[in-house]
């Protein structure tokens, strides 16, 4: 079971790493999304930068990583496995393999489907406060921090096992922690929110290049 549970942490990692916030702008549109907007290569900068379907895309096979990583930890494992390929997807996203260690998303995303796949009900009660927040701000890192801090306690609420428990609270830190700098951004009222009323889509050059790239 032990080394069935390191192959299984391994291939959740693989999952994560799947840097798709990098690659499909750089497979449709030729564009490294390093280098434009916040140059985060999350789900929310790509919606930013080039509009809502494909900051969608990137969002849903986000999630889908991270929930593929515990069902198959949870099928071939146990619970305990599960939340640990789980937590590996988180760290595979955060550091992607593919992109040569380098800085990834902010795990949002890959942890609502390491959530999901772990205890839906809390998981899609997280979503409904980022939706909520989300709505009434237009702050996606605000949303993000409300979702994670109401994780644990919908956890609780629902009567989650303890690994599932534990693994919600370190999530919902870590949540936090790569979100500090939005967080002093919020604070000092310098946080971009995201404008619903049209789609926004990077300026190109010829080249593919952006001529321009706007810090959210």
């Amino acid at each position: 079971m032990i080394a069935t549970g390191v192959v299984l942490v391994v291939c959740g990692y693989l999952l994560g790493s799947m840097p798709w916030g990098y690659w499909l702008p750089k497979l449709l549109l030729g564009v490294d999304i390093r280098t434009v907007g916040s140059g985060n290569p999350g789900a929310t900068n790509v919606w930013r930068t080039f509009g809502f379907k494909l900051g969608l895309a990137v969002a849903l096979l986000d999630i889908a990583k991270g929930a593929a990583a515990v069902l198959l930890g949870r099928w071939l494992g146990n619970d305990l496995i599960a939340v640990l390929a789980g937590v590996a997807a988180m760290a595979g996203h955060w550091r992607p393999l593919f992109m040569g260690f380098g800085r990834g998303g902010k795990i949002v995303a890959t942890t609502g489907g390491v959530a999901l796949a772990l205890a839906a009900f809390p998981a899609l009660a997280a979503a409904g406060v980022w939706i909520v927040i989300f709505l009434a701000t237009r702050y996606a890192s605000l949303a993000s921090l409300a979702a994670a801090v109401a994780l644990p306690v919908f956890a609780v609420l629902f009567g989650a096992s303890w690994p599932v428990i534990a693994f919600t609270i370190g999530a919902a830190l870590a949540i936090i922690v790569l979100h500090r700098t939005n967080i002093a951004r919020l604070i000092a009222g310098e946080e971009h929110r995201i404008d619903l009323r049209r789609r926004r889509a990077a300026r190109l050059g010829t080249s593919g290049t952006p001529l321009h790239s706007k810090r959210a």
